[in-house]
């Protein structure tokens, strides 16, 4: 209630990206004020239930709901998201070299339509800077998943390198890693979601990674594959066969939509990626899809247009292991990630589960 009625109408007011660079510096800062971070927690932390809880590629997670990339581009709050009640964070998206972005104003809202346009183009401060946030960390709260990418400038043919730079850089540091080819917003970068610079750059991501695991030690860390909810039906069958040959962990349904059907606000028109509402019938049968054709044999990941319970609970029952949200974070503030573990345990109960994993694909006809 205290973000409906108090910091929303004051956000809301700001210029989007200005709100969201308040909102980051606020988490930021909370945690270097004394007793701040519990408080937080008491707040809208989530309570702790092991029916929940999941285990996946090594990392144990408190809760199914994550945080989805784009929020916090540098992995600076940390800390302050996981008090709020997450249960796991992918940061970024990280590129190996810092790069501005594309020209302001670039990220919209449309409140009408329970959504958010955004052209960001991956700005960020680079992965060195990346490192030197997620080492200052004294204790890891939450699974960090990083997001990462290439930079605008680097060209397809090169792109490869530009995912080993960001893995050498930031393994030691990250949980997992998501690779991101699925924006909208950096020129190209969705071609390489097809064919054979698919197999060739997911072969070299599989090279770095298990090159970082026998320099580091220690157990293989995953890597998951984040793709585009505009993906026709065969275009993802190539992407899991190709995927699922490439040996990735997992995979995250979905990214950002082209796609403006149906909206309602002056700002439908404005180019970029379209996050929220719109999305969550398209990411939802993606996951449907994407656990059918790889037979359940890699966990899911679903994102998009998740804003209650509900559909948090149907996207796991279509496959998906863990849920993220983002845009239902700006418009329904952070009681919402209490509601919705509540929910989804409320309905583990009523289904008969004992466990979350139970519940993973068990709405497949």
């Amino acid at each position: 209630m205290l973000y409906r009625w108090a910091a929303k109408p004051l956000l809301f007011r700001m210029d989007p990206e200005k709100a969201h660079h308040l909102t980051i510096a606020g988490l930021t800062g909370a945690a270097s004020v004394p007793g701040m971070l519990p408080l937080m927690h008491a707040m809208y932390g989530v309570p702790e239930r092991p029916e929940l809880a999941v285990k996946l590629w090594g990392c144990e997670f408190p809760n199914p709901v994550g945080l989805a990339a784009g929020l916090d581009k540098n992995g600076v709050a940390v800390p302050g998201l996981a008090a709020i009640g997450f249960g796991f964070l992918e940061v970024g998206t990280v590129t190996p070299r810092p790069q501005p972005g594309n020209p302001q104003p670039r990220l919209y809202r449309l409140p009408e339509d329970g959504a958010l346009i955004n052209r960001m183009g991956f700005n960020n401060e680079g992965a060195g800077r990346m490192k030197q946030a997620l080492g200052r960390l004294r204790t890891r709260p939450v699974p960090v998943c990083v997001n990462i990418g290439k930079n605008k400038d680097t060209p397809n043919e090169q792109a490869e390198e530009d995912y080993r730079a960001c893995i050498r850089e930031l393994y030691p540091e990250a949980d997992l890693f998501a690779i991101n080819i699925s924006s909208p917003n950096t020129p190209g970068l969705r071609s390489l979601q097809h064919g054979e610079e698919l197999r060739r750059l997911l072969g070299a991501v599989r090279e770095e990674m298990d090159a970082e695991r026998k320099l580091h030690g220690g157990e293989a860390k995953a890597f998951l594959l984040k793709i585009a909810p505009d993906l026709t039906d065969e275009e993802l069958e190539q992407v899991a066969e190709t995927a699922l040959a490439a040996g990735v962990s997992g995979m995250i349904a979905t990214n950002t939509t082209l796609d403006r059907s149906g909206l309602q606000h002056r700002n439908a028109g404005e180019s970029g990626g379209l996050s929220g509402r719109p999305l969550t019938k398209r990411s939802h049968e993606v996951i449907r899809r994407l656990y059918k054709l790889t037979g359940g044999r890699i966990p899911l990941v679903g994102s998009g247009g998740i804003f209650t319970a509900d559909e948090a609970y149907e996207r796991i029952r279509a496959g998906a292991s863990l849920v993220e949200i983002y845009t239902a974070l700006i418009y329904e503030g952070p009681e919402l990630l209490r509601k919705l573990n509540d929910g989804l345990a409320m309905r583990l109960k009523a289904d008969g589960f004992r466990h979350i994993s139970e519940a993973v694909g068990s709405g497949q006809p």
